[in-house]
């Protein structure tokens, strides 16, 4: 089987749930698509997690998101502005699992995990993509900055662009009924797969896992307090 799972912010508890819940094995591929850490108690351990997983064999392709994005943004910063946006935008949380208070204080090997974090991955039937894509471009790999950041753009798709494949994405929270409604949907060819794990409001607090393979949606509420 294949699986997606993106917004994680922190939520490792709950990640390791789904996992189990998915009941994964080494002959599934998991593709995860972005902003592992921020907001949730433990962003270290999250990355810790794929990176046991890796060494453990375990078939996994990973992501940029925007918080990862703004991570290592601050990590080369040479403006306070681009570390005073990471950590107004939950990187406290994720200098407080690491136990450090600079984000330069943050191990290498996190850091080198960001660099090699992938933009986008195309499969036989979908593009995979943390936030989404400009169908104003030549193609629609030519902005990073969408494929990290943009919103409300499914009205803008280019059916063609897409060559009959599906965009499978996150960044944008959305109730878990409304992502439930959203799969059996043949409006748009694209899911939003973001349960806001760590939002605080009613129809939130989920994380999500896409069985790419079945098109079935398994989700598992939040246990990270």
């Amino acid at each position: 089987m294949d699986y997606a799972i993106s917004d994680i912010h922190g939520c490792n508890k709950t990640f390791l749930a789904l996992l189990d819940k998915i009941a994964l094995s080494k002959n599934d591929n998991l593709f995860l698509l972005g902003d592992y850490i921020d907001r949730g108690p433990d962003s270290k351990g999250v990355i810790d997690t794929i990176f046991r997983l890796q060494k453990e064999g375990y078939n996994i392709r990973t992501l940029m998101g925007n918080h990862e994005q703004m991570m290592y943004n601050a990590y080369t910063a040479l403006m306070w502005e681009e570390i005073d946006m990471w950590t107004s935008n939950g990187g406290k949380a994720t200098l407080q699992s690491f136990g450090v208070t600079k984000v330069n204080d943050i191990p290498k090997k996190y850091i080198s995990f960001i660099e090699n974090l992938e933009m986008y991955i195309e499969l036989p039937n979908y593009y995979l993509v943390h936030a989404g894509f400009d169908f104003s471009q030549n193609t629609i790999f030519d902005s990073k900055e969408s494929m990290l950041w943009i919103r409300r753009w499914y009205n803008d798709i280019v059916p063609e662009m897409l060559h009959g494949k599906k965009v499978i994405h996150g960044h944008t929270p959305l109730p878990l009924r409304q992502i439930q409604q959203n799969v059996v949907s043949p409006y748009y060819p694209a899911l939003d797969i973001d349960g806001g794990c760590f939002a605080q409001r009613e129809g939130y607090g989920y994380l999500c896992a896409y069985n790419l393979t079945e098109e079935k949606l398994i989700w598992k509420a939040r246990t990270d307090y």
